[in-house]
């Protein structure tokens, strides 16, 4: 099976998946591309990927050739996909493009392949693609909404909160293709430099003062002691900060896998004291305690259950790293624009009111709560914390300890005072995932 051809599937399974089964990208990739080597799996993830980002606008362009999209197999309609992809975006020859894409359909086992149309389609959209134009710029909503792949309901809140054109530079923001980003575990100075004698370009993260981010490698090529790294965003980095946790003291991270933050708070913590990482999937948890054994941290109890029924105890600190929409991580995870409706973001919000009260109940007197989410949505944000002030009046909103954070702070109209970030605001050469986060504190 050719890498093309393996694409296909790998996009047949992940929007068959869209509609709330677990086929995520990264997971139905490992398992398709195991007979790979390192540059064919780049090339699969390339085509899966930049298909992923910018799928409507790829239909938008289809459906000038095709009577019936919603009609064709779901492969054939993932081939055509790729081939107008690669012939737009990524350079392949128009001949390649097209052959490849036939010849998947003359092969397909279920002899249900339609290489004629394909070939039809594909030869109509070579000669027409001059003429083809774009979206009408005045019908914004739309507009922004095709040419970025993202869904006109989000777009349509992301013009009323931030104006048309920053929600077409965030949109635009979450086609890019995000760097690799990792949280040293010990010697940054020593990392840089052993990544400059490898030859490899890198550089120290703007705020997080143990993060690089390393340019021109995938993951599994990084020239680092697998000890002594984590793979990890700088805004994921930051939440460690904010909670501020200190050596000997009782930590839950309530929502812990796969382990960026339990580990980054074990660390800050010089590895004394406790860190309780509570995970309720069972893969998840493996990944989790991988992760804690890799850094050889003594100080992560780990426990797989819901945090609800499983945890006793009292903290002096708390993590709640909610599980969200992740339309904060949209350029990671592209797969996210279509598994989400607006009605989702009321569900979202009334589990994680659930959850942080139930964390609040682990919490001592006098100790401090941070509550995050990998989301732009004020609905996972900001009325989560408002509806949990009402319902909890002995706990109230604090400034993180480190100066760094400044930078991401705001207060809203009542003053309180919350953290973003943004994949938009800091240049294309240096952008983080959307992160909200808050501090609590607890009244003695």
């Amino acid at each position: 099976m050719t890498t093309r051809a393996i694409a296909v599937q790998a996009l047949s399974k992940i929007f068959a998946a869209v509609a709330g089964a677990s086929h995520k990208p990264k997971e139905v990739l490992e398992t398709l591309s195991g007979q790979l080597d390192d540059r064919e799996r780049s090339f699969l993830m390339e085509i899966v990927y930049g298909v992923l980002r910018y799928r409507d606008y790829l239909d938008w362009i289809l459906a000038k050739f095709l009577d019936k999209p919603s009609s064709l197999p779901p492969d054939t309609m993932n081939n055509l996909r790729i081939a107008v992809y690669q012939i737009k975006f990524m350079r392949v020859p128009e001949w390649a493009a097209v052959n490849e894409s036939v010849n998947i359909e003359k092969g397909r086992s279920d002899r249900k392949g339609k290489a004629g149309l394909v070939n039809a389609v594909l030869r109509s959209y070579l000669r027409q693609s001059k003429d083809i134009g774009s979206p009408d710029e005045k019908e914004t909503v739309s507009y922004i909404s095709i040419t970025t792949s993202h869904p006109s309901w989000l777009i349509r809140r992301w013009i009323v909160r931030l104006g048309r054109i920053e929600a077409l530079k965030l949109a635009q923001a979450n086609n890019e293709i995000p760097p690799l980003t990792v949280r040293i575990d010990g010697d940054r100075k020593g990392a840089m430099k052993a990544l400059e004698e490898g030859g490899i370009e890198a550089q120290e993260t703007r705020y997080s003062p143990v993060g690089i981010i390393i340019k021109g490698v995938a993951p599994r090529q990084i020239p680092l002691d697998v000890s002594s790294y984590v793979i990890q965003d700088e805004a994921a980095q930051l939440i460690a900060y904010l909670l501020n946790p200190f050596p000997g003291e009782r930590v839950l991270d309530a929502c812990a896998a796969p382990g960026g933050k339990t580990t980054h708070i074990a660390r800050l913590m010089k590895d004394e004291g406790e860190v309780v990482a509570v995970e309720i999937d069972a893969d998840r948890v493996r990944r989790l305690k991988d992760n804690v054994s890799r850094l050889g941290l003594k100080s992560v109890t780990v426990i797989r259950g819901d945090m609800k029924q499983y945890v006793n105890g009292i903290f002096d600190k708390v993590l709640l790293d909610a599980p969200c929409t992740s339309m904060g991580v949209i350029r990671r995870n592209p797969d996210v624009k279509y598994r989400h409706e607006e009605k989702d973001l009321a569900r979202f919000r009334a589990m994680q009111i659930s959850f942080m009260s139930s964390a609040a109940r682990l919490l001592k007197p006098g100790g401090s709560m941070v509550y995050s989410v990998c989301s732009t949505e004020p609905e996972e944000g900001e009325a989560v914390i408002k509806s949990f002030l009402q319902s909890h009046p002995d706990f109230s909103i604090i400034q993180g300890a480190y100066s760094f954070l400044a930078q991401f702070a705001y207060s809203n109209e009542a003053g309180h005072l919350f953290y973003r970030t943004w994949p938009h605001r800091d240049g294309p050469d240096y952008a983080m995932d959307g992160f909200f986060a808050a501090r609590l504190e607890r009244g003695k």
